[in-house]
Order: structure tokens, then C-alpha cells, then sequence
């Protein structure tokens, strides 16, 4: 359960005008006074992205019997603190990989690969670094915004489809696969791919994902596995 939002500062601060731009200011004053970053200083998350995992996982129950997790685009590293949490993942023999090209302090039982995802030899570091095959894939991937929206939109785009490939390479029969979109909803082709691949296809927009943002998520459930790959290991838990 994710629970009541709590923090331990007063809401509504100010920040002074001093040399800021006003654009600055605002976005300072937004952070300070969101109560989900507040909470997640608080509770030791590294972001308030935690709560958009917590908050899907709650309903859909995507991490539930995940023995292996991959978490692409992980900085700063909530969701990969989570997956190592529900994974029981330790620094000996850890169950979880994280990956981005921005450096992440260590977590542990994460192994944080700092490197393009897009990068050829990533997919097999991956699956390396965490065991063996996933129980689930996470993307909270993002290209760098240009400001313009619709070449911002592709990019983004771009990255969902690259790691809904790499989630069906991956994984285990009956795993699941959640990335960021952004409304205007899934591309044609990536859905029909998803639908072909995994029992049920949705878009979720979690409570704590700001209702002014365009980011939403696609979660796809249930792998029906590659035809040509048979396995003893028991398929994560729906």
C-alpha cells in the first residue's frame, strides 16, 4: 500500500525572486511543496518516481513472485530500490540491473550498469548483470526535452519501442513489461506488437504523476513467451 501522503514541511514556501527567472522560481517553488517529494525524503526514496511504481503495482500487481527485475533508464534510482526490495536482491548475488548513461549512487543489490541502453551489447550485460531472464522489465526512459512537443513525443517514443523489443528478447514466460509514453498514447505498431506478445495491454496514468504532464505508462502483462523457447522455471506470478 503506498498510504497517505505525509511530510515533515510545511506546504505553500516561497521561494526568494533574487536572480531566478520566474520559469525557475515556479519550478523550484512546485518542487519544494510537492508532497510526494516531500514523502519521499522521508521514506528514502531517491525520487517521487517511486510512487508512480508503487502506485501501479498496488493495482496491477506487476512485481508480485518477481524474482528477477530490469530497470532501463534507472536514474536516480527509486524504482531500482523498489525492485530490489521485492526481489530480496543482494550485493552477492543480485537480481536486479539497473541501466543509464547518468551516473547512479550505488544501491544494494542493484547492479548498475553506466552505459546507453541503445548500445548493442546492453541487452545481453543486462540480462547478465541481474542472473538470468527478467520476471519484468521497467523503463521510466525519457529523451532529453527540446521543447518542442513533437519531436519530444518521437524520442520518447523511440525509447519505448526499443525497450518493449528488448522486454520481449528477455523475458520469462507470464512477465510483465511497464515504460513511459506520453498521451497521445502508444505508437500503431508498438501496440499491435504488444497485444501479439502479452495477454492484456493498458495505459495507466498513477495519482502521482502530475495531472499538467503529458508522461502516462503502457503496462503489458502476462508474456506468452517465444514459440521457439521452452522453460522449466515457474512464470512470475500475475
Amino acid at each position: 500500500m503506498t498510504g497517505p501522503i505525509k511530510s515533515g514541511r510545511k506546504l505553500g514556501q516561497k521561494v526568494k525572486k533574487g536572480k531566478l527567472k520566474a520559469s525557475s522560481r515556479r519550478w523550484i517553488e512546485r518542487h519544494i511543496n510537492d508532497p510526494y517529494v516531500q514523502r519521499a525524503q522521508l521514506e528514502g526514496y531517491r525520487s517521487r518516481a517511486a510512487y508512480k511504481l508503487l502506485e501501479i503495482d498496488e493495482k496491477h500487481k506487476i512485481l508480485k513472485g518477481a524474482h528477477r527485475i530490469i530497470d532501463l533508464g534507472a536514474a536516480p534510482g527509486g524504482w531500482s530500490q523498489i525492485a530490489a526490495k521485492v526481489t530480496g536482491s543482494a550485493d552477492e548475488a543480485p537480481r536486479v540491473a539497473a541501466i543509464d548513461f547518468l551516473e547512479m549512487d550505488t544501491i544494494p543489490g542493484v547492479h548498475i550498469l553506466l552505459m546507453d541502453f541503445l548500445d548493442d551489447d546492453a541487452p545481453a550485460k543486462l540480462v547478465e548483470a541481474c542472473g538470468g531472464q527478467p520476471d519484468v522489465v521497467i523503463s521510466d526512459m525519457a529523451a532529453p526535452t527540446t521543447g518542442h512537443k513533437r519531436t519530444d513525443h518521437l524520442r520518447t517514443m523511440h525509447l519505448s519501442e526499443a525497450a518493449a523489443h528488448f522486454a520481449v528478447d528477455v523475458l520469462r514466460p507470464g512477465g510483465h513489461f511497464l515504460a513511459k509514453t506520453f498521451q497521445g498514447g502508444t505508437g500503431h505498431d508498438l501496440l499491435t506488437m504488444l497485444k501479439k506478445n502479452f495477454r492484456s495491454v493498458i495505459h495507466i496514468k498513477p495519482p502521482s504523476s502530475r495531472q499538467e504532464s503529458v508522461e502516462m505508462f503502457v503496462l503489458a502483462k502476462g508474456f506468452k513467451g517465444r514459440a521457439e523457447e521452452a522453460t522449466d522455471d515457474p512464470p512470475a506470478e500475475d
